[in-house]
């Protein structure tokens, strides 16, 4: 029981439920009240982003330039790929499904942001980050690719530390406080009426995510299976043991000794699957990236902001490199990509409250298709280092 309640998805789930039955049943002065705290902790979520970036990225880009030379480097370039192939055959696919399927939720609630009374926070405390979004991605580029090409330095181990203090700020004050986040977040939208229409969007495209995560790791092992000449089929079979695994734990990191023992019983060299699976784990987000980017289309559509291919282009290759530091921290992923959802795409506070419940809601399948798509790439790597030694 006490481990139900420390479940954040069982939390988020909670918050979404005292949110929705507080907003029609509390009064307006007991609701201001979360309004309030959401006015505060959207301030310190602004504040804290480009730090959270900057944490993370640098850390993450510089450590690529370590020991293991071109494996690293093909790996990593096989990983980026089938992070960005997730979220350009997202993009593709709900850019055509969702307009449709979404068109009664539009029609019946729009202008969905302008529905009913609204609740107003007793006061607001401004506070202005240190950089925007975009200069603390780039200075995190730059640092972390400096970095790289040195094998120690003073500045290393200082931005190692900032990491650890980015972490301990993730971990200790914005995920404990997320779920009243959300809570204020659905208790705003319940008052003033808009709730009811959020949560059948829920509905609609969590199916539609789960179809395109089936479809992605069938993709993902019929490459896999062509390249090492193997019964793709057979190959995810035997991967279901890390999918299920990772369905618990959420975590890809806590999934690596299971991941690790199937990618071996695939007939993955053991030096390989050592090298491959814990170094996916951190950077192949193929699962993440997909959960994000339809998320990220479902909401324009319904709060009516106009998107292009251009725009998700951009944002996917963007968010492709923000994440690679995040999945070790539950909720991580949504933490790295919030600037980057504000600063590209242009979604408000509400609109990021809702994102990360929609994402906290499918962690489980999103980390359950990156570990199991991790197997696909230790089995095309294998491959493709014997082929080189033969050589």
């Amino acid at each position: 029981m006490k481990r139900i309640f420390s479940n954040l998805l069982f939390k988020v789930f909670l918050a979404i439920v005292l949110g929705i039955v507080f907003g029609q049943y509390l009064p307006e002065s007991i609701n201001r009240i979360f309004t309030t705290f959401n006015a505060f902790f959207g301030q310190f979520l602004n504040f804290a982003i480009p730090l959270i970036i900057m944490g993370l990225i640098m850390p993450a880009i510089a450590d690529l330039g370590k020991g293991a030379g071109k494996l690293l480097l093909m790996t990593a370039a096989i990983a980026y790929g089938s992070t960005l192939f997730s979220g350009f055959m997202t993009y593709l696919t709900t850019s055509g499904i969702f307009p449709m399927l979404l068109e009664s939720h539009v029609n019946g609630a729009a202008p969905i942001a302008e529905e009913g009374p609204q609740l107003t926070p007793y006061f607001s405390i401004s506070i202005p980050p240190i950089l925007d979004v975009m200069s603390a991605l780039v200075l995190a580029f730059v640092v972390g690719i400096g970095l790289s090409t040195q094998e120690e330095s003073n500045l290393k181990w200082m931005v190692r530390d900032f990491q650890k203090i980015i972490m301990q700020l993730i971990e200790n004050v914005i995920i404990p406080l997320l779920p009243l986040f959300i809570l204020g977040i659905f208790a705003k939208m319940s008052y003033s009426g808009q709730v009811f229409s959020i949560l059948s969007v829920f509905i609609s495209i969590i199916g539609v995510i789960f179809a395109l995560h089936v479809l992605l790791l069938l993709f993902q092992y019929i490459i896999a299976g062509l390249v090492s000449k193997k019964n793709p089929i057979k190959l995810l079979i035997t991967m279901m043991p890390a999918y299920f695994t990772a369905l618990g734990t959420q975590s890809s990191a806590a999934t690596i000794p299971v991941t690790l023992e199937q990618a071996l019983k695939n007939g993955v060299s053991e030096k390989i699957a050592g090298f491959v699976i814990p170094l996916c784990a951190t950077i192949h987000l193929s699962g993440s990236i997909m959960k994000i980017t339809a998320c990220a289309m479902a909401l324009m559509i319904l709060y009516g902001m106009p998107f292009g291919f251009t725009l998700f282009a951009g944002f996917i290759f963007v968010l492709g490199i923000a994440m690679i530091a995040a999945p070790g921290v539950p909720g991580g992923a949504i933490m790295a990509a919030v600037g980057i959802l504000q600063s590209m795409l242009g979604f408000n506070e509400e609109m990021i409250g809702i994102m990360i419940a929609l994402y906290i809601a499918m962690d489980s399948f999103g980390t359950a298709c990156n570990v199991t798509g991790d197997g696909a790439i230790a089995i095309v790597m294998d491959k493709v280092t014997k082929e080189k030694l033969a050589a």
